[in-house]
């Protein structure tokens, strides 16, 4: 037979392993998330720091808005940069309004 103070220790010590068990799948769900949703966004914020930091004179430049144009004027110290959208018509632009950089022989990319 079994007594009632050895019933009562197995119960407590199979609840440990249900909390346990009950945990797993988040922290597998956490790191799932973490390797395919973050870490690319990351590396993408990353990437788009470094091409806003590299423009220079004379790059043709997309905005957010969909506005091409090519640089003017550049200053490191500036979060503004001056972008030609036509001849003699200039306009400030956002440095983090950029969306990609054209650098200046490269030919434009087929749609």
């Amino acid at each position: 037979m079994i007594t009632p103070a050895f019933a009562q220790g197995a119960g407590a010590a199979a609840g440990g392993t249900d909390i346990i068990l009950q945990v797993v799948p988040f922290v597998l769900i956490f790191v799932i998330m973490y390797f395919l949703i973050l870490r690319p966004q990351q590396r993408r914020a990353r990437e788009h720091q470094d091409m806003v930091k590299n423009v220079r004179r004379g790059d043709t430049v997309v905005t957010t808005g969909g506005i091409v144009g090519r640089v003017a004027k550049v200053t490191d110290a500036a979060s503004e940069i001056d972008v030609e959208i036509a001849p003699n018509v200039q306009v400030k632009v956002v440095r983090t309004m950029i969306a990609e950089v054209r650098a200046k022989g490269e030919p434009v990319k087929a749609a």
